[in-house]
């Protein structure tokens, strides 16, 4: 297992060296000269060449790249042109928030969704899995930006249930998580969907194996075979899909803050976006990009520890 694990460790240490030389790239991607869209109507020549001075374009494309990369792996992400302050100390001013609802969406996402799809597989082809099979795939299909807008007018302009905008009281707690709820709840929305499917099918699939129903006829309990047997193999698949959800997850949170007006690394980009401010959306890109990565990452080393086979077949290859 160490030598898998020491494998997947590099091979994901070469992808985030790669997204860092790719996004030290993303100035010279982007059409036209970045100082001049910065400054717009107000470019004069010295403010140009300032702007250019604090980006790092007066260097050599290789300068520029190799500076990044060295800066980036020390944690410094360069410096916002616009207030001066470090890039890193500002993603870490709303990445915690950030960060809490990722979590929270994902816990629900799990809560929610596996019991959702052990239910549906354990009651195949019933009424109430019918009904499931079609909230799930409305759950899946239906944008996340427009649960968001239905949630928000439901539970704030008329039921008033729920406070949605943003992070509530500071230092109240109570009031911070009463504020989570709805954002958490739509964020996950999506993926309670895809994993009570995902359940579903992996779940029925193991039922079928040959080594449950011979279990079954030794007269061995069903609830037993589900939860001592058949539902370790059914979730080795979910583990899988978690790691990439929740990096996508973290991306999702773009819409999400947005809408109901929560500091985080979405709102932090899409300003930096509109403000054409190239030096924060590259340091932002990086962060959603490394902890998509490394949640992979974790996913696959759970996996091994659910199911052997997995390093061994891969170490056979």
């Amino acid at each position: 297992m160490f030598s898998y694990i020491l494998k997947r460790v590099v091979s994901t240490a070469l992808v985030c060296i790669l997204l860092i030389i790719f996004l030290s790239l993303l100035i010279h991607i982007v059409p036209g000269d970045p100082a001049k869209t910065i400054l717009g109507p107000r470019a004069t020549p010295e403010l140009i060449e300032k702007i250019h001075t604090e980006m790092g374009l007066d260097k050599t494309p290789f300068q520029q790249i190799t500076g990044f990369f060295l800066n980036a792996l020390h944690g410094d992400l360069g410096t916002d042109v616009f207030t001066g302050r470090p890039i890193t100390e500002m993603i870490m001013d709303v990445f915690p928030h950030s960060l809490i609802l990722t979590t929270a969406s994902l816990l629900l996402a799990v809560l929610l969704g596996i019991p959702l799809g052990i239910f549906s597989a354990t009651h195949p082809n019933t009424i109430g899995d019918r009904i499931l099979a079609f909230l799930s795939i409305s759950f899946i299909t239906i944008p996340s930006y427009v649960v968001a807008l239905i949630f928000l007018l439901i539970f704030s302009a008329h039921l008033r249930i729920f406070p949605v905008i943003g992070l509530g009281s500071s230092g109240n707690v109570g009031d911070y998580i009463m504020h989570l709820i709805i954002p958490a709840l739509v964020l996950s929305l999506s993926w309670v969907g895809y994993l009570a499917r995902l359940v579903r099918t992996s779940l029925l699939e193991v039922l079928n194996e040959t080594y449950i129903t011979a279990e079954r006829s030794m007269g061995i309990k069903n609830r037993t075979l589900l939860f001592r047997l058949a539902l370790k193999n059914a979730l080795i698949p979910t583990v899988a899909v978690l790691g990439v959800g929740l990096g996508k997850m973290l991306a999702g949170t773009v819409f999400v803050e947005i809408i109901f007006s929560r500091p985080g690394m979405g709102t932090l980009i899409m300003k930096a976006i509109q403000n054409r401010n190239y030096p924060v959306v590259q340091g932002v890109s990086l962060i959603i990009a490394l902890w998509f990565v490394f949640a992979n990452l974790l996913a696959d080393i759970i996996n091994t520890r659910l199911d052997p086979r997995i390093q061994i077949g891969k170490t056979e290859r």
